[in-house]
């Protein structure tokens, strides 16, 4: 049996979901007796593939082309496809990141395999892959086995958390997949991202703002309490379709699924939609002058009363403790 983990790269550096994805790949395979192979597409990566090693992967195939810089729907979903049939996979994980649910679905497609998205835990149960994940926008959990000989996994980020197994060095092999321009019928052509920010999908610590913040600008106390606090700047889906904050910032079922430690709900009333998107987080804190507001339903702490009171007062406190 093997089990195949795809390590997502963004400009030859790995995410914090790839670290995620092979930790999660060597449990499974330490329960299952399992071999674990590592996956890496890009332009210039072997210089950094060696360095999953660490994380628990023996050997890590890297498939390297000057046009896989950028992320291509159709070429990754071939090379992903190609690689598991060559290694013949039996599972193959992917994070659930905007990249892994784009890849994964055209993935098991090719290769008439089930898949089961969003995953939270994974298990071996009686000689298969027991996964969970979340159903009905957060409110059950559902544990689910796929019937089909190879199975395709995505992983919730900021939930399986990576470890290192030691200081090992994997084994680098260069895999060719024969890609030619058809395969490039979709592409990323340009990739713009404002510097500095942090993306509420691998943060740690996330603060959000809604609606009852009642403008634009006053987003910039959000800011404030997430530059202190080290965290990343989410937003409801209002705010974000009123054009109040970018859509990479959006946090719910429309918008990225977030895992934080720390999530912070700041004028949000907590919409089925956004609760969708935040309830795995670790611990939940919300502040709203709404008492009957449904997102203290989930918030593991709630503040009643008025955000432009409470956040500026809280962001002084941070600083206290913090001896900023």
């Amino acid at each position: 049996m093997k089990i195949l983990a795809f390590a997502e790269q963004r400009d030859n550096a790995f995410r914090k979901s790839a670290f995620e994805t092979v930790t999660a790949g060597r449990k499974l395979a330490g329960e299952s007796g399992a071999e674990l192979v590592a996956l890496v597409i890009g332009g210039k990566v072997s210089p950094i593939a060696e360095s999953l090693g660490s994380y628990g992967a023996a050997r890590v195939l890297v498939v390297e082309e000057a046009k896989l810089q950028r992320y291509s729907t159709t070429a990754y979903a071939k090379v992903v496809a190609e690689v598991a049939a060559k290694e013949k996979a039996d599972i193959l994980l992917l994070p659930a990141t905007a990249m892994g649910k784009d890849l994964a679905p055209r993935v098991a497609v090719k290769l008439e395999a089930g898949l089961a998205a969003d995953c939270t835990a994974l298990a071996w149960v009686d000689g298969n892959v027991e996964a969970t994940r979340p159903v009905y926008a957060g409110k059950a959990l559902l544990d689910v086995r796929i019937g089909t000989p190879r199975k395709v996994f995505t992983l919730r980020p900021n939930v399986f958390t990576a470890e290192k197994a030691g200081d090992s060095k994997a084994a680098v092999e260069q895999c060719a997949i024969s890609l030619g321009d058809a395969d490039y019928s979709v592409q990323v052509k340009e990739v713009a991202q404002s510097s500095g920010r942090l993306d509420v999908a691998e943060a740690d610590i996330v603060v959000s703002g809604g609606r009852g913040l009642k403008g634009p600008e006053n987003f910039k106390m959000i800011e404030e309490l997430a530059g202190v606090l080290g965290a990343a700047v989410g937003a409801s889906r209002a705010v974000v379709d009123a054009g109040w904050r970018p859509h990479d910032e959006q946090v719910g079922q429309t918008g990225k699924t977030v895992s934080p430690s720390l999530y912070i709900a700041v004028g949000i009333s907590g919409a089925i939609q956004h609760l969708a998107g935040m309830s795995s987080s670790k611990y939940i804190v919300a502040i709203n002058k709404d008492k009957d507001a449904p997102i203290f339903g989930v918030a593991d702490y709630g503040i009643v009363g008025d955000a432009f009171e409470v956040v500026p007062a809280l962001t002084q406190e941070v600083k206290k403790l913090l001896g900023k």
